[in-house]
């Protein structure tokens, strides 16, 4: 798969743009606050329907408009895919697919897929379990829409199982939500394990490559207990029979797997609390390239790899091995500049300048 078009109009500093990326690599140069990072989002907004630094979507909208919208069109051995996005400042998102409105979100997981990297990466294994749960996710959704709704499902119910603790619900009412809770979570654990278990060997891979053999890598999951959905349940069932006391006294659940976390070692090594930051940010690095080996491997498609600003935080060696890794994938770079050491590295690939909102160059 790769991206022949991204088209914005007034999103973030973008008046209007049309650009069109090579199937290979591109690099987008330019100073800082010029937009580079802008139009990464936009093509990752139509990969996974939100914006990767906001929650709120008006935000993206450039200052002074009602609306923004962005347009991506993309090939891959499947045919021609293009979402449309439009934005208003209401906080109304409408997505198109094809040309077709979609229903649900959900409709847009896997029609463009794309693993994007940026200095903000390493809170993946640097950060609370929330960032590890949230790249798991992420890349799980894109795989499966029917995980997807799973997952809306289970948030929504246990969100409401909350609502029902704090407002003092009684246990039959409890009971109820539990069957629910339990049904939909011990799809999600065993969702997650599966995808960590696939991801250890492919991210050790990686990371091989990356640290020419001298450092390892290994994931695993940590969670509820079995492997079967039927053996997750009966763990989740007597694990909120055990915690309910405490649910109710402080009003959340305690159990279930918006808890649960992956470990990220590195031999004996717990990365996620005794790494360095060159080790964490490798590892890191690490994760998101077996996600996408794994998503080549499982969809047929090649996701659209991209990096932000990573020069500045990888050294010279590692970075003409993660480019010399990726030369199958389109690749999509933002740098400030490219060192004069790493020139050689960019022979092929199409060169734009970004500058106040505006991309010139693409000069093979």
């Amino acid at each position: 798969m790769h991206i022949t078009r991204v088209t914005l109009k007034n999103y973030r500093n973008y008046e209007a743009l049309s650009v069109e990326p090579c199937p290979g690599l591109n690099v987008f140069t330019g100073e800082n606050a010029q937009g580079k990072t802008n139009l990464l989002e936009a093509i990752y907004f139509t990969s996974i329907g939100r914006s990767m630094r906001t929650p709120r979507d008006r935000e993206l909208i450039r200052w002074g408009e009602e609306r923004a919208t962005i347009r991506a069109e993309a090939e891959g051995p499947t045919g021609r895919n293009r979402v449309d996005v439009t934005l208003n400042k209401a906080g109304l998102k409408k997505v198109e697919i094809n040309g077709a409105q979609a229903g649900r979100l959900g409709e847009l997981m896997g029609v463009i897929t794309a693993v994007l990297f940026s200095p903000d990466e390493i809170a993946i294994v640097k950060a609370g379990p929330g960032e590890r749960r949230r790249f798991t996710d992420i890349a799980l959704c894109q795989l499966s829409r029917t995980y997807f709704y799973v997952l809306q499902r289970y948030n929504r119910i246990l969100a409401q199982r909350n609502r029902l603790l704090k407002s003092g619900a009684d246990g039959d009412t409890l009971d109820v939500w539990d069957l629910e809770l339990v049904r939909y979570g011990a799809k999600v654990t065993k969702t997650r394990r599966g995808f960590v278990a696939r991801m250890s060997a492919l991210a050790a891979a990686e990371h091989s490559r990356l640290t020419s053999g001298s450092e390892s890598l290994s994931l695993s999951y940590e969670g509820l207990a079995g492997e079967s959905e039927e053996e997750i349940a009966r763990a989740f069932t007597d694990e909120l029979h055990r915690t309910r006391e405490r649910d109710r006294a402080q009003g959340f659940t305690h159990a279930g797997p918006q808890t649960d976390d992956m470990a990220v070692l590195s031999g004996d090594i717990d990365l996620r609390k005794y790494g360095s930051q060159g080790q964490q940010r490798t590892a890191a690095l690490s994760l998101k390239l077996g996600s996408l080996e794994l998503l080549r491997g499982e969809t047929g498609e090649c996701p659209i790899l991209l990096l932000d600003d990573v020069f500045s935080e990888l050294d010279e060696g590692r970075v003409r091995r993660l480019i010399g890794r990726v030369s199958e994938y389109q690749t999509i770079i933002t740098a400030t500049h490219i060192e004069e050491n790493l020139i050689d590295l960019f022979s092929s690939a199409k060169l734009f300048t970004v500058s106040a909102g505006k991309v010139s160059g693409g000069g093979a």
